[in-house]
């Protein structure tokens, strides 16, 4: 049905153009994207994307010499132009479209936002919400043209009031905590008729919602994190927008997203895209099912969506200076596309780093998404990283359940085991919970010292760490639904009767639990040689894990009791790999020198700086 609209306006237009010619165009605003652009790319071509009222048919030339019209393409649309362009130089690149005279703006290169510089394991990455973190501005609360006009804090699916302005009021706050890197949830427009809060369903890619702020105090908190040392992680969706993104709603054709003859949702198993065995209907469905029924399925096999798709990637780095991306549902756009979009990616900022939600289980299909050459596909994926799910897994399972040959202490160790697949398994982003799944607390069944023992292995094991806003001070809640853990952090408001963004109002397990973290992340933020470098790992000694990061000098053995009994533990164990005779206990009051044998409470992990003396 789609297409036949497609056709009968294309047919409706050829007639007009007939009978009345083309010196009908009229001179209107000329929506192109992206908007300005940059000479000096490596790849020097750029597509323009031209929409206006009936623009199909008209004639395109170029009159400036810093760029060079190479193809225009016509879509089944007559709204659509797709000017396809080799940059020469900087300047004002004068185009004539019809009888109208367009001007666009081509910057220098080193006009480019400073930032793009990756991360790395000594990073420490601190996820926001941003609707639910804090209000720094209630003016822009509601905007009048959103559609979107909810406004209830009660409500956890309504939209509360937290923006851009209320993060970088707490940058202080973020610092204290040892933090690097800073991931916001989707930031771009979403004009959705409802749970607009959460941005995953974009209608505009080149604008900040309204509602968070706009592009300039985007920039501006981008500027003021790097000031701190602190880099800024864009969240970015290839695989869907929402159904009131403006191209959606007029597409240039229908090949732009994956129609079915009625609703057909993906099935979420990722495993069919490596399945040796798969039918190929199951794939099919996997990949270009609809994730929900306001998410459009965006088919980036057409070309043309593809380039609109990596040219808006690059916009964002060139023109704010974001440091990574978070690839939403990872697994579920083309795969092919997600290739030449992570080769686009490395060519104009090396060191660039894209990590893919890949929320799937076992370590093969996750290491699937990865760089790797240890699994069978037909090509390299170029992307650096995935969000470990399968780290998140045995931490949730490893303090409820009794020893065993694979179970309690050795589940630990066999999964670090299989890391022999990835070519760097310390790029892995590492978490316990975040805005998709329970908080941990809860998991963890609101037990301190089980909480203790998860953040310690999330903070000193391999991998770069990310902690979600509010689990440094014991909020809590299960997922289900989800909108129970985004909820509003303490003190975010100016009506809240507790704000734990101040140190006096943090008492008992929310100070612990904060001074606990903060410590962590001091300490890393410290020695980023450290954890950077190596991890070894021993053998479990009577349902004892330990393990030895190695980097800057100096050695750092974790020791962890994940059972529900005393342990004994002898430095013997590891003593053949100790590379120094200093032996302190950190992050602990009572700290000092440790005796030959330690003696390990339930539930309890432990924290020894191994230096020479």
């Amino acid at each position: 049905m789609q297409s036949q609209v497609f056709v009968f306006r294309v047919i409706l237009t050829i007639i007009s153009q007939l009978v009345i010619g083309l010196s009908s165009f009229q001179a209107q605003d000329l929506k192109i994207e992206p908007s300005f652009w940059w000479d000096g790319m490596k790849n020097s071509e750029l597509e323009l994307l031209i929409y206006g009222n009936d623009i199909g048919d008209t004639e395109v030339a170029v009159q400036s010499t810093n760029a060079k019209l190479l193809k225009v393409t016509r879509a089944m649309n007559p709204n659509y132009l797709f000017v396809l362009l080799d940059i020469q130089s900087d300047g004002i690149l004068e185009m004539t479209i019809g009888d109208q005279k367009v001007s666009y703006d081509i910057f220098p290169k080193d006009t480019m936002a400073k930032g793009a510089s990756g991360l790395d394991a000594s990073d420490l990455i601190y996820l926001i919400f941003p609707d639910r973190f804090a209000n720094g501005d209630p003016s822009n609360d509601r905007i009048e043209r959103m559609q979107d006009q909810s406004l209830d804090r009660g409500a956890m699916f309504d939209r509360h009031g937290g923006d851009l302005q209320g993060v970088m009021d707490h940058l202080d706050y973020l610092e204290s905590l040892g933090v690097t890197a800073l991931w916001l949830n989707p930031v771009w427009e979403s004009n959705q008729p409802e749970e607009s809060y959460h941005g995953y369903a974009p209608t505009n890619l080149y604008e900040i919602d309204a509602r968070l702020g706009t592009n300039d105090e985007y920039k501006e908190l981008v500027d003021l994190c790097h000031d701190r040392g602190i880099k800024v992680i864009k969240d970015i969706v290839y695989n869907h927008w929402g159904d009131q993104h403006w191209i959606y709603k007029d597409l240039p054709d229908s090949s732009w997203v994956n129609f079915w003859p009625e609703f057909t949702r993906t099935t979420y198993r990722a495993p069919t895209l490596l399945d040796p065995h798969v039918a190929a209907s199951d794939r099919k469905r996997m990949t270009d099912g609809w994730f929900d029924h306001h998410m459009p399925d965006l088919n980036q096999r057409n070309p043309h969506l593809a380039n609109y798709l990596i040219q808006h990637s690059v916009w964002w780095v060139a023109h704010f200076g974001v440091d990574a991306f978070r690839i939403d549902t990872y697994a579920y756009p083309d795969q092919l596309f997600m290739k030449d979009l992570a080769e686009r990616m490395s060519l104009e900022f090396p060191g660039f780093f894209c990590f893919g939600e890949t929320w799937v289980h076992g370590t093969p299909v996750q290491a699937w998404f990865t760089d790797e050459s240890g699994v069978h596909r037909a090509w390299e994926s170029g992307l650096q990283s995935v969000t470990d799910f399968q780290l998140h897994y045995a931490i949730n399972k490893v303090m409820d359940e009794n020893d065993g040959w694979t179970e309690g202490a050795a589940r630990l160790y066999y999964l670090f085991a299989k890391d022999v697949i990835y070519k760097d398994p310390n790029s892995l982003v590492t978490f316990l919970d975040n805005h998709d799944l329970s908080r941990v607390r809860s998991i963890l069944k609101e037990d301190e010292r089980k909480l203790q023992v998860a953040l310690g292995l999330l903070y000193t094991a391999r991998g770069i760490p990310q902690i979600y806003y509010g689990t440094e001070v014991g909020l809590k809640n299960y997922a289900d639904p989800d909108g129970k853990v985004r909820q509003d952090f303490p003190g975010g408001w100016s009506e809240d009767s507790l704000n734990y963004f101040e140190s006096e109002n943090r008492e008992g397990l929310e100070k612990r639990i904060f001074d606990y973290t903060a410590g962590l992340g001091q300490y890393r933020k410290a020695n980023p040689d450290l954890f950077k470098g190596d991890m070894t790992q021993f053998v479990p000694v009577n349902g004892v894990y330990f393990f030895i990061r190695e980097g800057g000098g100096k050695q750092l053995l974790v020791v962890v009791n994940p059972g529900n009994v005393d342990r004994n533990f002898q430095f013997s164990s590891a003593g053949s790999e100790f590379k120094g005779n200093q032996i302190k206990e950190i992050l602990n009051p009572k700290g000092g020198s440790p005796e030959k044998s330690l003696s390990l409470s339930p539930f309890s992990i432990r924290f020894f700086e191994i230096t020479q003396q």
